[in-house]
């Protein structure tokens, strides 16, 4: 049976690489806005350390201003004491936990090694388990690694295999630093979605702009139906690279399956004001506070 179509926003990997620290009040104006539109899932900040990611600190502030929404809500951690406090908050459905294929990358982004994100993981499952909650995990990296460490695909399904064995029911194929091309796209999706047909495995693209739709179309021609964007193609990862490859622009997502006839369930007045909004979001916090 075809899996339904799911956009995720993703207003926290957006902001996350900024500069300069968007006011906690724009952010849950922003946020609750978003929340409006009606995209399946909303990654709207993390529990990690503040020292690593500065931006993200009034993620627990930020949540509690969040108004009801059929929207679920997604938290990224990056260890157990992160996952525990987000485990705690009912409103907050799924956790993410990023795992590269990549040591160096895993090491930079979580301060632990591959072998022990794996074991991090199983308490991850456990917690997630207990507090009826789902666990993401991101394999970043899995389209190609720019540290000069080996990668082929293969490798992807490997991880994709560990996952399945503890039980892990989504995954999303990270395009940290914006590498992929269509036809390694075609080839992991094509490969993956059959082989692991109970799991949801989505796409988690960075890209210049240019190349944003071939991206899309490779991706769903495959059969991928979760897509991550961010409003206006804003953000990256800031542990990846100095200069920021941006996420897949939700307006792109938008164009591509209305193309497509595809029905998105998403209220459009509120894309539209959302989206104007984002303009002002992402600027200097002088501009922001004229929200």
């Amino acid at each position: 049976m075809q899996k339904p179509l799911k956009i995720i926003e993703c207003p926290r990997d957006a902001m996350q690489g900024l500069s300069w620290f968007v006011p906690t009040e724009v952010k849950v104006k922003y946020l609750n806005a978003l929340l409006s539109v009606g995209f399946d899932t909303l990654d709207f900040g993390s529990f990690v350390s503040p020292k690593a990611i500065p931006q993200l600190r009034d993620t627990a502030e930020v949540l509690a201003q969040l108004h009801p929404s059929s929207t679920k809500l997604l938290a990224i951690v990056a260890n157990l004491k992160g996952a525990e406090q987000a485990a705690t908050y009912e409103r907050i459905k799924y956790l993410g936990f990023p795992l590269s294929v990549s040591e160096t990358f895993q090491k930079r982004n979580t301060n632990k090694s591959i072998a022990e994100s794996m074991e991090l993981l199983e308490a991850l499952q456990d917690l997630c388990l207990k507090h009826n909650k789902t666990l993401i995990v991101y394999i970043s990296m899995g389209f190609g690694n720019p540290y000069n460490e080996a990668y082929n695909p293969n490798m992807v399904g490997d991880f994709v295999h560990k996952l399945d064995a503890l039980k892990v029911e989504v995954v999303s194929l990270s395009d940290t630093t914006g590498v992929a091309e269509p036809g390694l796209i075609t080839n992991l999706y094509e490969t993956l979605l059959p082989a692991f047909p109970h799991l949801e495995i989505g796409a988690h693209f960075h890209s210049v702009p240019q190349r944003v739709t071939e991206k899309i179309k490779a991706a769903y021609e495959a059969g991928c139906r979760r897509f991550d964007g961010a409003m206006r193609g804003f953000g990256g990862c800031p542990m990846a690279t100095d200069d920021l490859t941006g996420n897949l622009p939700t307006e792109a997502l938008v164009a591509y399956f209305r193309s497509k006839n595809i029905d998105l369930g998403i209220d459009e007045g509120a894309f539209g004001e959302a989206y104007k909004m984002s303009s002002f979001v992402f600027q200097d916090n002088t501009h922001a506070h004229s929200l």
